[in-house]
């Protein structure tokens, strides 16, 4: 059994070398994996599945792009790979329309899931940076099912340009963050492993590649942080049957 998992593509229309090396690496890498993993911020920016039906009429370019994208990944479960998708701090509107038009399915933030025989933690990440009181916040607001709610039933063309403003006022807030804010909380990533008793933890977000050795009530544990992805690189962690998993930078080229 192979395993890929990958986070933080942002995908945008903005960013097409993104988008083709990720299709290359589809049909070249991926093709060949049982499951893939795609851990949140997939996309840039999503303002609900409605975004499926302006394929023609979205001057952006987002329609076009998440319609390609989903029929690539629909090729590939086709093929036999299943493909699970996690919402991320900016796709977090992600819903079922679009993760079938995918073959794909949704995983619950966090999930345990088997992976090359042992029990891993699945993460996007952002709720471990607790230290970013501010994001915090957001995120609670953000993950409301009633605040979600409101949110799809404004008009299409208001919350493209909401999905804007929240991105630049994003930007902007994180030039003013300290560095170790952004990054995860020493003590919540040992308190969220005990409390699902696993000793290993994949998850992306903070854009900070790296294996980490630590313990979690005397045992040995690792946490592995998935990079985001750049017009010449991208980030994998593959997990094969009886194997650790290993964490990869690939050219996509």
């Amino acid at each position: 059994m192979t395993t890929l998992l990958i986070s933080d593509l942002h995908l945008h229309p903005g960013a097409p070398e993104v988008t083709e090396g990720f299709m290359r690496w589809l049909e070249r890498r991926a093709s060949d994996a049982d499951s893939l993993y795609i851990l949140g911020d997939f996309f840039d920016a999503w303002i609900g599945d409605d975004l499926l039906d302006l394929t023609d009429s979205d001057p952006t370019g987002s329609a076009a792009l998440a319609a390609r994208v989903a029929s690539a990944l629909h090729r590939l479960a086709a093929q036999g790979t299943e493909i699970f998708i996690m919402h991320g701090n900016r796709d977090f509107l992600l819903g079922e329309r679009f993760a079938d038009a995918a073959g794909a399915r949704l995983l619950d933030d966090p999930s345990v899931v088997v992976l090359g025989g042992s029990q891993v933690l699945l993460m996007h990440g952002d709720s471990l940076c607790t230290r970013d009181t501010a994001y915090m916040a957001f995120r609670r607001q953000a993950r409301d099912p009633v605040w979600q709610r409101q949110i799809l039933a404004m008009p299409i063309t208001e919350r493209i340009a909401l999905a804007r403003q929240l991105r630049e006022q994003s930007g902007e807030a994180n030039s003013n963050k300290a560095e170790d804010i952004m990054d995860v909380t020493p003590d919540e990533v040992i308190h969220i492993m005990r409390g699902y008793g696993v000793t290993t933890l994949i998850h992306g977000h903070t854009h900070r590649p790296a294996v980490h050795e630590l313990e979690v009530d005397g045992e040995p544990a690792k946490r592995f942080v998935l990079g985001d992805w750049h017009p010449d690189k991208g980030w994998e962690i593959l997990v094969e049957a009886g194997q650790t998993p290993q964490l990869r930078e690939f050219a996509l080229s």
